[in-house]
């Protein structure tokens, strides 16, 4: 498994509050200049520009949430103050706050700058930008088929989650799936109709396809079309996703991506706002404020969190109480949630290929497609009530955190007879 590993190329993309006009520099390279940078948060009093015509695309621009005079002074105090420069700035709705990156243009040691930074009144919050990795290992290549997707047959992990079976009851229709990762190539003739939207938070508009890797994998363990005589079956095959581009691949043909505090705290913001009820992110990192913050925002609403286990303790987002850390079944790991298979996992590659994948990030986005199985049975399911159902319905594997998503479905369907029997309708 790869877990978090800090890397100089820090990056993110966030619309100025002043100024209309995005960034340009590409992303992995944006903040590549040995410098170090913070992320500073002032409280912002709820402040509504004029309307104006909307806009469509790719960028999400997150509504007509502005910000206040009192904040952007504050931001411009804290540059000249501390001798920082600002560099880029953004409005986080959730919060109710103005977000500011600055870097440290010197030689001056992190922890000093933010002990001075905490001690401000005006600052809400103070942190490093931390950059956070997906969580997948180098692949490995290695019953009798239910659907006509001819790889069907390689998916030996459906068959420990008993998926073929649940699908008789449930295959995820009406749910929505908020992907925090990379892009995702919705060309792939595996996700035909399965990608609702896309909202970029990164700069690299000129990536391939072949640069989504990690999250075209993801969308196919949750959501691959079944019995499109096409590849492989997602677990949820008829949930809808819609993609936040937060992350951005290390390099060609390879798995890696990453991502910091700043693109993932827009993708988390705008996930929220458009309400959607699960969000998968297979990523790993340290632990984080702001983006823990968001993610208890979430929480409060009701909004269930999937997230990758790592190795080391206390990472993001699975340190968050409340977020369903999801571990490989396939090997102990005493902290977590739920497990699911995850070791040579056939999913999809872009530009319409096929490749196994090992890691706890293909656990998380299975688990993702097993909780769109049960919402999409019963809608008013929370992250408790999800988690107690399936650790009371384990699975074939001597793993304890292992599941049986059939024996669950069949759970929730009783549940819900004896309910309507009791109602006498």
């Amino acid at each position: 498994m790869r877990v978090l590993a800090r890397v100089s190329a820090l990056a993110a993309l966030v619309l100025s509050a002043w100024i209309s006009a995005p960034a340009t520099a590409d992303t992995a390279t944006q903040f590549d200049t040995g410098h170090h940078f913070v992320v500073v948060t002032f409280a912002n009093d709820p402040y509504r520009p004029a309307s104006r015509a909307g806009t469509s695309g790719r960028r999400y621009t997150g509504g007509t949430y502005g910000v206040a005079q009192s904040a952007h002074n504050n931001a411009q105090r804290i540059a000249s103050t501390y001798s920082l420069k600002q560099v880029i700035s953004w409005p986080i709705k959730a919060l109710g706050v103005h977000c500011v990156v600055y870097e440290i243009p010197d030689a001056r040691p992190m922890a000093d700058v933010l002990a001075a930074l905490t001690k401000d009144p005006k600052i809400t919050l103070a942190q490093p930008l931390q950059q956070f990795h997906t969580l997948t290992s180098a692949p490995a290549r290695g019953t009798k088929p239910a659907y006509n997707d001819p790889l069907y047959g390689l998916q030996t992990n459906l068959v420990s989650l008993d998926i073929a079976a649940a699908h008789e009851r449930s295959q995820g229709a009406g749910v929505k799936v908020a992907l925090i990762d990379t892009g995702v190539d919705s060309r792939h003739p595996d996700l035909r109709d399965r990608i609702s939207g896309s909202h970029s938070f990164v700069t690299a508009h000129s990536a391939t396809a072949g640069s989504y890797r990690h999250g075209t994998a993801m969308a196919g363990l949750i959501a691959a079309v079944a019995n499109n005589k096409v590849g492989i079956v997602g677990i949820a095959p008829l949930a809808r996703i819609e993609v936040f581009e937060a992350c951005w691949q290390l390099g060609p043909n390879t798995d890696e991506a990453a991502c910091n505090t700043f693109t993932l705290a827009q993708a988390l913001a705008a996930a929220l706002e458009a309400r959607i009820p699960l969000i998968n992110m297979s990523i790993a990192g340290p632990a984080d404020p702001l983006l823990a913050a968001l993610v208890q925002s979430g929480l409060k609403r009701g909004v269930i969190f999937i997230g990758s286990m790592a190795d080391e303790p206390d990472s993001f987002p699975t340190n968050i109480n409340g977020v369903i850390g999801v571990a490989n079944s396939d090997r102990e790991h005493g902290g977590a949630t739920l497990a699911a298979p995850a070791t040579h996992v056939l999913t999809l590659r872009p530009d319409n290929e096929y490749d196994f994948e090992s890691g706890t990030s293909v656990a998380a986005a299975e688990m993702t497609g097993v909780v769109a199985l049960l919402l999409s049975a019963n809608n008013r399911l929370t992250s408790d009530s999800i988690v107690s159902l399936l650790k009371s319905t384990p699975g074939p594997t001597t793993q304890p955190a292992s599941i049986d998503v059939d024996a669950a479905l069949a759970k929730v369907e009783a549940e819900r007879a004896g309910r309507l029997a009791r109602s006498g309708r």
